[in-house]
């Protein structure tokens, strides 16, 4: 097999050591040299030291996790081409594991040319990314005490999610600040409703009827406390997105064009693809680096499965979100430029009074009906 790398090294990376292993070809002869280095920042930069002394020019690494990064920002500081692999591309033969192997089989791999490098963003995009990603995590951490706050208040009968879509909105949050302070009468609790609300007051009035003890208080309070710590962090998160998203803002607004697409989707879809598409050769390379169309999987002719691969997790709920938001309600419309059809004109007077009893299941006036009853009821006589 031909090789297109003479001087490459492969890396296995862990916690705390990373495994070498320089490979180089000369006259037909292979040399290899493995050794082992700590992950601290003076061993990465003894490593980088090290390989730029070999000649390297190619580099791949494999890691789980994110132990790579580390060594990534170090190494890219020097004259090599970094390529991250695949943990799942480049399984080394079963039985032969050990991190020494992994680190030869790479640099093999490398040589030749086998190894697909994954999707690492610049600086920048990788900053962008991860304060998004961390603020997706917050929303959902919101949402969990969310959701332990309502079983909080299930738990001492109140009823309030049955009655308020929204319980940490305006009129939901009032009432459960309410509890906390100690209030306990239906009727005035019923009062701190926004007038707009669509509950009536007897039915706030029933739902808030329960029996909140002093450990559901400390409980609520607790749970709202935590609620109003993550939002606080969420808006921080936000202010400094607005300050480095102005290198993204041009791609940004060419996304928010698409139905379904908000400002901030926009902005995850740019931190998670990056600003660069040529790395994608077409629409549908991305769809299926996304995870977002049945994988490949035939033999003898048969199709063995067609269930989505992972992919990119972060990029498919998004995507997803996206997807549903643009997608009609239920009893609605897509928007279209298709007219409505036309109302049928009203039938006159007229025609309504010429009708008769024809075959089309149509009622006959009275005058005719009585008529037809006389016919029938004569025909009858004379048949008798």
């Amino acid at each position: 097999m031909e090789v297109l790398y003479p001087h490459c090294a492969g890396l296995d990376v862990h916690k705390d050591t990373v495994v070498a292993c320089v490979r180089h070809m000369a006259n037909g002869l292979v040399t290899r040299e493995v050794r082992t280095f700590k992950t601290t920042t003076k061993e990465l930069l003894a490593l980088s030291d090290w390989l730029a002394g070999e000649g390297c020019t190619q580099v791949a690494m494999e890691a789980t996790g994110v132990y790579w990064r580390p060594v990534w920002h170090i190494l890219s500081d020097g004259d090599v081409t970094l390529v991250l692999a695949n943990a799942a591309h480049v399984k080394n033969v079963p039985g032969r594991k050990t991190d020494v192997n992994d680190a030869t089989w790479l640099a093999d791999l490398l040589a030749h040319g086998l190894i697909r490098g994954s999707f690492v963003p610049d600086a920048q995009t990788q900053e962008m990314r991860t304060l998004l990603r961390t603020r997706k995590q917050l929303v959902r951490e919101c949402s969990r005490h969310i959701q332990r706050l309502q079983k909080t208040l299930e738990d001492a009968n109140i009823k309030l999610d049955s009655v308020i879509t929204d319980i940490m909105g305006l009129s939901g949050r009032k009432m459960v600040e309410a509890l906390i302070a100690g209030e306990s009468d239906p009727g005035r609790l019923a009062q701190l409703a926004h007038p707009r609300l669509k509950a009536t007051p007897e039915a706030l009035g029933e739902a808030l009827r329960g029996r909140v003890t002093r450990h559901h208080r400390f409980l609520l309070r607790l749970h709202l406390q935590q609620i109003d710590a993550i939002n606080a962090a969420i808006k921080q998160i936000d202010r400094e997105v607005d300050a480095q998203v102005e290198p993204f803002r041009a791609a940004i607004a060419l996304l928010t064009t698409i139905p379904g697409i908000d400002a901030l989707s926009a902005r995850v879809i740019v931190a998670e693809i990056g600003r660069d598409m040529s790395r994608f050769p077409t629409a549908a390379h991305l769809i299926s680096w996304a995870g977002l169309c049945p994988r490949s999987d035939e033999s003898a002719g048969k199709r063995r499965s067609t269930r989505m691969r992972k992919g990119a997790p972060w990029l498919k709920t998004t995507l997803v979100q996206c997807a549903k938001a643009a997608a009609p309600q239920e009893g609605q419309l897509p928007a279209s430029t298709v007219p409505s059809p036309a109302r049928p004109p009203r039938r006159q007077k007229s025609d309504r009074r010429a009708r008769r009893l024809d075959p089309d299941h149509r009622l006959p006036h009275a005058h005719q009906r009585r008529a037809l009853s006389r016919s029938r009821s004569g025909s009858l006589r004379s048949s008798g």
